[in-house]
């Protein structure tokens, strides 16, 4: 099975918030692969890893990283691919830095960037993505976001029975 998909963080102590994408695809029935690069402490790996991408069958990246939040610039520096960054909260600014890194990207170098610590978020953008391109993964899609408006309708049917003396 070759990956569609790239989950790359800047650090393993990231797992906990790009796990969230790794569950969804996971669940979607959609291959992907998850790696550690650094832009900062493994350069060439990174720059490597984005020229080859592409080569091996990836059509979409996501990357995390926190603080200066250097990487998914990085690699959307050397990728044709759509990059979606994951502004990882980590550090006293609790992850504003690292969404203003990844969201001021220069003219050419484009990176979509989704909420701090919005994994699950960057993996449903990447599967709407794919989804233009594959009428099963569209079909997966449209029955996700369907089951999301019936949590709402339901949690709204719950809501109405609560009994409350000056509840209207």
């Amino acid at each position: 099975m070759t990956p569609l998909v790239s989950i790359i963080m800047g650090s393993t102590s990231d797992l906990p918030v790009m796990e969230k994408a790794c569950q969804f695809f996971e669940e979607m029935e959609i291959p992907f692969e998850v790696n550690a690069l650094s832009a900062h402490r493994t350069p060439a790996e990174v720059s490597d890893f984005a020229r080859n991408a592409q080569g091996r069958g990836i059509k979409v990246i996501i990357a995390g990283a926190g603080m200066a939040a250097a990487l998914p610039g990085v690699i959307a520096a050397e990728t044709v691919l759509p990059v979606i960054g994951v502004p990882i909260k980590g550090s006293v600014l609790e992850g504003l830095d690292a969404t203003f890194a990844i969201m001021q990207m220069p003219p050419g170098i484009p990176v979509a960037t989704v909420a701090i610590n919005g994994a699950q978020n960057a993996a449903i953008l990447a599967m709407q993505i794919l989804a233009q391109s594959d009428v099963a993964l569209m079909e997966r899609l449209t029955a996700y976001k369907t089951g999301l408006k019936k949590k709402i309708v339901k949690a709204n049917e719950e809501l109405s029975k609560l009994d409350y003396k000056y509840k209207c």
